[in-house]
């Protein structure tokens, strides 16, 4: 999956090579081609929380109705390196399970993130780029 500057997804979101990328929310309807362009981009499978102690990126998907996206937040931040990021990728507006903007922008701080970018990730899924604040960083 290209992007307009001729880089993969994954490498437009910063997926480089070697890095470890945990997944969580993972259910039927989440996107095959992004997360395959995730982990070809690291070189390696995805994992999950039994599989590793500390990750580079956490990809999160997230619809309305899910748990709790600050709970789930919370937990995706938990192994992150200290320049570790979150994609949080929900659907689209206009797809079963969109999720406002604004929700993700309440929901961010109160688990320690901000936002920074939301991208097209694919024909149904946005990502949000969120990230610890420096401050915040161990």
């Amino acid at each position: 999956m290209q992007s307009a500057g001729g880089q993969t997804l994954a490498e437009s979101l910063g997926i480089t090579s070697g890095s470890i990328v945990l997944e969580l929310g993972f259910d039927e309807d989440s996107s095959e081609d992004i997360r395959g362009a995730f982990a070809e981009a690291a070189g390696s499978a995805i994992v999950d929380f039994e599989d590793v102690d500390v990750a580079d990126v956490s990809l999160v998907w997230f619809r309305d109705g899910d748990e709790d996206l600050i709970d789930l937040l919370v937990d995706a931040i938990a192994p992150l390196t200290e320049t570790g990021v979150v994609w949080l990728m929900t659907p689209k507006p206009g797809r079963p399970g969109h999720v406002t903007p604004a929700d993700i922008a309440d929901a961010a701080p109160t688990a320690g993130l901000a936002v920074t970018r939301t991208v097209s990730a694919s024909r149904d899924w946005q990502g949000t780029r969120l990230v610890t604040p420096k401050g915040n960083r161990r």
